[in-house]
């Protein structure tokens, strides 16, 4: 990778870690499900929930278990309770 490419925004914060709003794990895991019922409900997951996409970008932990609690709610479908 050339010395270049590494000093993209996206590499720096990677390695420096979320400038937004900082959530932890903890909090992450807390707020997840909410997260995904208002992505798939159409909202802006995001402005309703101020660094969390950050949080799960920077953290595979989460970020797995983000991926396994969307596909599990978009595989129950629209009638789930």
């Amino acid at each position: 990778m050339a010395a270049q490419e590494m000093l993209q925004p996206r590499h720096i914060e990677r390695l420096l870690g979320p400038i937004d709003d900082q959530v932890s794990c903890d909090q992450c895991f807390d707020l997840l499900d909410e997260y995904v019922e208002l992505e798939l409900a159409g909202s802006d997951a995001n402005a309703r929930l101020p660094g969390l996409r950050t949080h799960l970008e920077g953290c595979p932990a989460c970020k797995e278990d983000y991926e396994s609690l969307r596909a599990l709610v978009v595989a129950e479908g629209p009638g789930r309770e």
